[in-house]
């Protein structure tokens, strides 16, 4: 009995991203090409790409999710963050934000799992220590056919549908394209304006399920990931892009 439970706990952390006997590397994920910059119109946006043309700037623009342990085992797991700054697109804006248009791709293979400042940011659901292996081994779950599936999905994609200001907040309608499952999404982000500068940022709550994927899982769901997961994001764009 005693043998059984310690194999029952060493599957578990595996689960949870340290991981056992290391399998083969991945193929190669395809080269991320950028989103296609506005011409006429902006694609999924049916307003006219009319206005100053921006790019993203991934040096001041960040997505970060945070990503919680759940079932009767999760304290054999940990909650983690994932963040990333490689961010690429462009914004088309006229000073009216009902007629903007945007679009960004965030490639996966560069996501970040658990940076310790970042952790230490999020507070005490974060506090706990993860090692080097623990880290490594949530990436490849993360990035493995069964969750995002980078060898054949090389980025997430995000495209505008609509802007409209509901209750003095701007909301976006935007495609989400994640692992090769389409969905549509509201997103609330606050937009800051300076000359040759946009910043946009805000949270939401977004379920997996929702967007087409199925949350990592082990022993009929008694430690697993959580289906909702914290979204967080500041893309700032500047103006000179195409």
């Amino acid at each position: 009995m005693k043998r059984q439970g310690a194999v029952l706990i060493l599957l578990a952390l595996t689960a949870c991203g340290v991981p056992a006997p290391k399998p083969p590397a991945p193929p190669a994920a395809p080269a991320v090409p950028g989103p296609a910059a506005p011409a006429g119109r902006a694609p999924g946006n049916t307003a006219p790409a009319a206005g100053t043309r921006y790019r993203i700037d991934p040096a001041q623009s960040e997505l970060r999710v945070l990503v919680y342990r759940a079932g009767p085992m999760a304290s054999l797991g940990h909650n983690h963050v994932v963040s990333t700054h490689s961010l690429q697109g462009w914004a088309v804006f006229d000073g009216d934000p009902a007629a903007a248009a945007f679009a960004l791709t965030a490639p996966v293979g560069d996501f970040v799992v658990d940076d310790p400042t970042l952790r230490a940011e999020e507070g005490a659901d974060f506090a706990e220590e993860v090692e080097d292996e623990a880290r490594s081994g949530t990436l490849h779950n993360m990035l493995g056919p069964a969750v995002l599936n980078a060898a054949n999905f090389a980025a997430l994609k995000i495209t505008s549908v609509s802007v409209s200001a509901a209750a003095g907040r701007l909301r976006a309608r935007v495609a989400l394209d994640v692992a090769g499952h389409a969905s549509t999404v509201i997103v609330p982000f606050v937009l800051e304006v300076s000359p040759r500068r946009l910043a946009a940022s805000g949270e939401l709550s977004l379920s997996q399920s929702s967007i087409g994927l199925t949350p990592f899982s082990v022993f009929l769901g008694a430690l697993k990931v959580r289906d909702e997961l914290e979204v967080k994001f500041k893309f700032v764009a500047v103006a000179g892009g195409a």
